[in-house]
């Protein structure tokens, strides 16, 4: 992993804290036929959403961003006290962020399996925080999660269900008796995850969606993603998740320009920025523009200003 750098902490404008009921002239931040268990709160990036799981061993999703990781842990204890668990839906520094002070302050942390394993054995890709420039201060996973498995998490039971694509460790949580499931980044209310077919391999994609397909015949009422609302309405959310998925998959050169895309825009987000001047040798630094020059049959190539 990676140690935090002293970058920004967002884009400017960007920030704000958590919403609650009991801000003044403001609405509730949970959306509608939420339990009065859960507790949502929609984060602007580069933070991942995140779901507070009250009851005996209070429980988070996901972590938001390193640069955050004291705003988490404090919204978390004020609503539930100490959090017994932290579940990643996977391992990318938008999710992991605030795992290294939540569980310096005592919380568990679980992960998908494949991920799990590779942090406890200290692979160098862990995260892919260097791949991708992002930060992640160290921790270490106390639960490997495997598919089917059911954790209780609050006073509630869930259902891993392993969702590969985005990562090959992703995976989302089922409740069936509220029909609630966290999603992760598979798809947002306007999204779907970006897959790595340098990393990952060329099914990546093809992966992805057969995730996507698993999640939608589950029925969910309430769809609870990493980025951006909680989709109004799930039938329509999924089914458009499903095009851009098989979009994905039929265009690989298109996968990965967006991945490319993805990738810079968060780094811009984090750092608050990058110089003009600075760009260019930043980008000429990454690994995965070199992956993405040659999945694209190509080659970083400087402009002439540069030489």
């Amino acid at each position: 992993m990676q140690e935090p750098h002293a970058a920004g902490t967002g884009a400017p404008g960007r920030r704000s804290g958590p919403r609650d009921a009991s801000a003044a002239g403001r609405r509730p931040s949970a959306p509608p036929s939420l339990p009065s268990w859960a507790s949502w709160w929609q984060r602007p990036f580069p933070d991942a959403n995140t779901l507070l799981l009250r009851g005996r061993q209070p429980a988070l999703v996901d972590s938001g961003f390193v640069g955050h990781a004291r705003e988490t842990a404090d919204w978390a204890r004020a609503r539930a006290g100490a959090i017994g668990l932290v579940v990643n839906t996977h391992w990318h520094s938008d999710h992991v962020g605030g795992n290294a002070l939540l569980q310096a302050g005592g919380a568990g942390i679980a992960a998908g399996a494949p991920e799990a394993e590779a942090i406890s054995r200290r692979d160098p890709g862990c995260c892919s925080a260097e791949y991708l420039d992002q930060p992640v201060a160290p921790y270490t996973v106390d639960m490997a999660l495997d598919d089917g498995q059911v954790l209780r998490l609050g006073d509630t039971d869930w259902e891993v269900v392993r969702t590969p694509g985005h990562t090959p460790g992703h995976l989302a949580l089922w409740q069936p008796e509220e029909r609630l499931l966290v999603v992760g980044d598979a798809l947002s209310d306007y999204d779907v995850g970006w897959v790595d077919l340098a990393l990952d391999g060329p099914d990546a994609a093809a992966t992805a969606l057969a995730s996507l397909q698993r999640m939608a015949d589950l029925d969910a009422r309430v769809i609870l993603p990493s980025h951006g609302p909680v989709p109004a309405d799930t039938g329509a959310a999924f089914a458009a998740a499903l095009r851009r998925g098989r979009r994905l998959v039929d265009d690989p050169d298109g996968a990965v320009w967006y991945g490319a895309r993805r990738i810079l825009a968060f780094a811009l987000m984090i750092r608050d920025g990058i110089p003009a001047a600075e760009i260019e040798p930043y980008l000429h630094a990454r690994a995965w523009l070199t992956d993405a020059a040659r999945l694209l049959r190509s080659r970083p190539r400087r402009s002439p200003t540069s030489w």
